[in-house]
């Protein structure tokens, strides 16, 4: 039997794994975290990661789907952004409530001003402070702050992005800058341990 007898088991099998590799890169880049997250959640302890790890991922990504925009790249990598952003998303949302709760007695931050009365009752009035006072930037105690400054700055990147979109140095500084961010998304997990001279809590 010739090659072309295999045909009709080569071109399903070379599809399969195509599809394979597909979903490998799309979903291969939030599986390092699924461990950190079931540690979280069974411990109730989030001190040993380091949130800004989500900022970064949050910014690289959201900067490569408006990348997408202005040129166009494989199918996979576009969706491998949307899943890691549901996916840190996620990460913020468990590492608000753990150390909400374990941290019932302190000041709160918020994004944007409280306006629940329930929040104002439960916590002692203390001198107010500015939203984007950077001692308290990115250590909001709710997940909807966090949800607001991530709307927020998709909201100006991607008018910015509606503007240059025929720009093609603006185009193809957005794919440095998320390609850049990407690379560093490390650093603030390195800095965080470095200063707690520790990785307990870290998987």
């Amino acid at each position: 039997m010739d090659a072309q007898g295999f045909d009709w088991l080569l071109v399903p099998l070379h599809q399969l794994v195509s599809w394979g590799a597909a979903g490998a890169m799309v979903f291969g880049g939030v599986v390092p975290y699924i461990p950190q997250y079931r540690d979280i959640r069974r411990t109730q302890n989030a001190d040993g990661f380091s949130t800004y790890v989500c900022l970064v991922l949050l910014v690289a990504n959201i900067l490569r789907i408006l990348f997408w925009f202005g040129r166009r790249f494989e199918a996979p990598l576009l969706w491998q952004s949307i899943v890691m952003t549901g996916a840190m998303l996620l990460m913020l949302k468990l590492c608000t409530e753990v150390r909400a709760a374990s941290e019932l007695s302190a000041r709160r931050h918020f994004f944007a001003a409280a306006d629940n009365k329930d929040e104002e009752t439960k916590v002692p009035p203390r001198r107010p402070h500015l939203d984007f006072d950077p001692r308290h930037f990115w250590h909001w105690s709710s997940f909807a702050d966090y949800v607001q400054c991530v709307l927020a700055f998709t909201g100006a990147a991607g008018y910015i992005t509606y503007l240059s979109i025929d720009s093609a140095m603006f185009v193809e500084t957005l794919g440095f800058l998320a390609v850049l961010l990407e690379a560093m998304m490390g650093v603030p997990q390195l800095c965080r341990n470095h200063r707690h001279r520790s990785t307990e809590g870290m998987r």
